[in-house]
């Protein structure tokens, strides 16, 4: 009979208590680097963005095993390609501002006057009309005696076709139009016209009405009567009356027209339509 049997099972329990106290010791000395490590990589793998267990502060580089990775990649591919001396950023073409110097706004003037010169030649001709080029203008003149009959405000069949010509030339292009009404200083009172301030203005404004029907766009036209002030001559003679009895349409540089009235905006230019003049 064997008596020392004991000391088997007392050996296999005595290896077994060895394994658990190592087992036990490796446990309580956890490495703290390789924790955050695998922590990190099972989070990235399981939820798809790397976390670490301390909070990161602005400009410290992110910790995880992930993070490492994309970080060396984008510098692996920095210094691969080019130097970081040499990313530099590229420049952004800006687009150019639209010309809106005063030379650009007032160089369309000579166009309008040269084609104005040419659409009323007759006129001009006979000293019925007077175009004269001023900074910032063009004033067109017509004698009331070829507009309007004494004393009223009706056009005359040949002043129509005489406005629809300068219609016809100013309807292609941008600028405001000012139209002023002068008379002498005979005074007028009737049913019409109270005074010499409205026969001016209606006068203005007749001429306006063909301006519009012939396509000028209403936004662009204005109606001033000045009545007998504003003298070109003396009214003391019949010459200088007739002289005074006017209307003149002003079209004005479009940098005159801002300066005047901040909020004045070009209208869009209408084309004329195909019916007969």
């Amino acid at each position: 009979m064997n008596h020392e049997r004991w000391a088997i099972p007392y050996g296999d329990l005595l290896t077994l208590l060895l394994a658990f106290f190592v087992v036990m010791y490796s446990i309580s000395s956890v490495n703290e680097g390789k924790y955050r490590v695998l922590s990190s990589s099972l989070h990235a793998a399981f939820r798809g963005q790397p976390r670490a267990l301390d909070p990161i502060e602005v400009g410290h580089k992110r910790l995880g095993a992930d993070a490492h990775i994309r970080i060396g990649i984008v510098r692996q591919g920095i210094s691969k390609s080019r130097p970081r001396a040499h990313l530099a950023p590229l420049p952004v073409p800006r687009p150019k501002p639209a010309a809106d110097s005063a030379a650009a706004r007032d160089a369309v003037l000579p166009r309008v006057a040269a084609r104005i010169d040419r659409a009323l030649s007759a006129l001009i001709n006979d000293r019925e009309v007077v175009v004269q080029s001023k900074p910032g203008r063009i004033e067109v003149q017509f004698r009331s005696d070829i507009l309007f009959p004494s004393g009223s405000a009706r056009l005359s069949v040949n002043a129509t076709a005489a406005i629809r010509k300068l219609a016809a030339v100013l309807v292609h292009f941008p600028n405001p139009i000012r139209v002023e009404g002068f008379t002498d200083n005979v005074p007028i009172r009737t049913l019409q016209f109270h005074s010499n301030w409205e026969l001016s203005a209606a006068r203005a404004g007749s001429v306006v009405h063909v301006l519009q029907d012939e396509g000028v766009a209403p936004g662009r036209l204005a109606v001033v009567g000045f009545g007998a002030q504003r003298p070109i001559a003396s009214n003391a003679t019949a010459a200088g009356r007739r002289a005074n009895r006017r209307v003149v349409v002003l079209i004005l540089s479009t940098r005159l027209a801002r300066h005047a009235d901040p909020t004045w905006v070009p209208r869009q230019v209408h084309k004329l339509s195909n019916r007969s003049r």
